[in-house]
Order: structure tokens, then C-alpha cells, then sequence
């Protein structure tokens, strides 16, 4: 079984000036959320969930790894990274495989319940009778993966299973619940550690809130 996500109390903030901001994004922050080296030590505990679940060290089959771009390309990484670490010794049979979908669905800040789905190479017929797992970078009103898991599951998988880095505590989500989920959040707009607002912050390690001005500033 999955651990809980880590919860980030409504009131929590670090203060910017406790940590290396790019300069040009400073004055659109308000705090530090969560910082670089907390997102690695819970990728690692995900990595060791995310085995145990798939006993790639027992009888586990091969579980093939579906990244939701483009916000969940560094979790992505970052969590291949720990699996193949993990499987190193005693894993028999190759136990991962990679491809990627696209996915959009805010407007500014706003999850627009607008979903579009674009695969991105996949042959979709393949999929049947494999185990997938979505890697997502947030869960927001749910909309997303309300969609995009029973699109899956019309190639008959095996499974599939979602990982989120970030699940956000807002009145708007409709309950939908990932299988591996890194934090659970407050209901305030984040970026950095690839997540975005109109394509800005995703170079950023930490995962930053946003201030009113920076909002305004790259608004479209």
C-alpha cells in the first residue's frame, strides 16, 4: 500500500530569501512551497511504493510508464531515475517502458475543464494487457485524469494507476484520487519544477506560490 501523501499545511511558506530564486522570477513569488530537495526524498519513498506495488522484485510484471506533458516531464524523470536505481539487482526482466501523451487543460490559472488529448507517438492498440501507470505533475479539479484514464482503459490494459507529484486541496475537484500521490497542497497556484503559467517557471527547482502581480504580468 502507498504511503499518504505529504500534506502541506494552507498557512505554509518559506521565505524566498532562504534559497537560490533565478533572479527574474523573484519578484512574481510570494514563497517557497516545497523545496527541491523535499520533491527527491519523495520521489524516492514514491520509487519504493511504486515497486512494492508492481513487485518488480517478485513475480512483477513489466509496467509501461505513460508521462503527461509537458508539467509531469521532470517528475517523470526524476522518478524513472529512482526506479531504475531500485531495479538494479534482482530484478530479472527489464520491468520499465516509456512513452508519452499531451495534455492540456488551463487557461491562465484556471483548469478550464477543457480536455485535449494528444498522443505523441503511441501505438494505442499496444497497450492492451499491459500495466500503466499515468505520471502526472498535479491533480487539480480531477477533470484530467476523469478523462484520460477510461480513454486508456477503452485499449484494455491490464491497469492503469496514476502517480501525481501534487494533489490540490480545492472545493472544485471531483474526488478523483491518484494511486501514488507526492503532496497534497493548498489551494493556490504553484510553479516551477516544470510547472507552469503560460509557459513561464518551468525552469525552476522549487515549487514556488505565485503573487497577484506575477499572475498579472503573464496573463493571457
Amino acid at each position: 500500500m502507498a504511503a499518504p501523501p505529504f500534506h502541506v499545511t494552507d498557512d505554509f511558506a518559506w521565505n524566498l530569501e532562504h534559497f537560490v530564486i533565478p533572479e527574474h522570477y523573484a519578484p512574481d513569488l510570494a514563497s517557497v512551497m516545497i523545496s527541491h530537495g523535499l520533491i527527491q526524498d519523495r520521489i524516492d519513498r514514491l520509487a519504493n511504493d511504486i515497486c512494492k506495488a508492481y513487485d518488480f522484485h517478485g513475480s512483477g510484471a513489466r509496467l509501461h510508464m505513460l508521462c503527461v506533458l509537458k508539467g509531469g516531464h521532470q517528475f517523470f524523470s526524476d522518478l524513472c531515475n529512482a526506479l531504475k536505481k531500485l531495479t538494479l539487482v534482482g530484478v530479472k526482466e527489464p520491468p520499465l517502458t516509456f512513452d508519452f501523451i499531451r495534455v492540456k487543460s488551463y487557461h491562465n490559472t484556471e483548469s478550464s475543464g477543457d480536455i485535449t488529448i494528444e498522443t505523441v507517438g503511441i501505438d494505442l492498440p499496444s497497450l492492451k494487457g499491459r500495466n500503466i501507470l499515468l505520471v502526472e505533475d498535479i491533480i487539480d479539479t480531477g477533470a484530467t485524469m476523469s478523462k484520460l484514464v477510461p480513454y486508456l482503459q477503452s485499449y484494455e490494459p491490464t491497469s492503469v494507476r496514476v502517480a501525481t507529484l501534487l494533489k490540490k486541496r480545492t472545493p472544485k475537484s471531483n474526488g478523483f484520487e491518484a494511486d501514488f500521490t507526492g503532496f497534497s497542497i493548498p489551494d493556490k497556484f504553484v510553479v516551477g519544477y516544470c510547472l507552469d503559467y503560460n509557459e513561464v517557471y518551468r525552469d525552476m527547482e522549487h515549487i514556488c506560490i505565485m503573487n497577484e502581480s506575477g499572475i498579472k504580468r503573464h496573463a493571457k
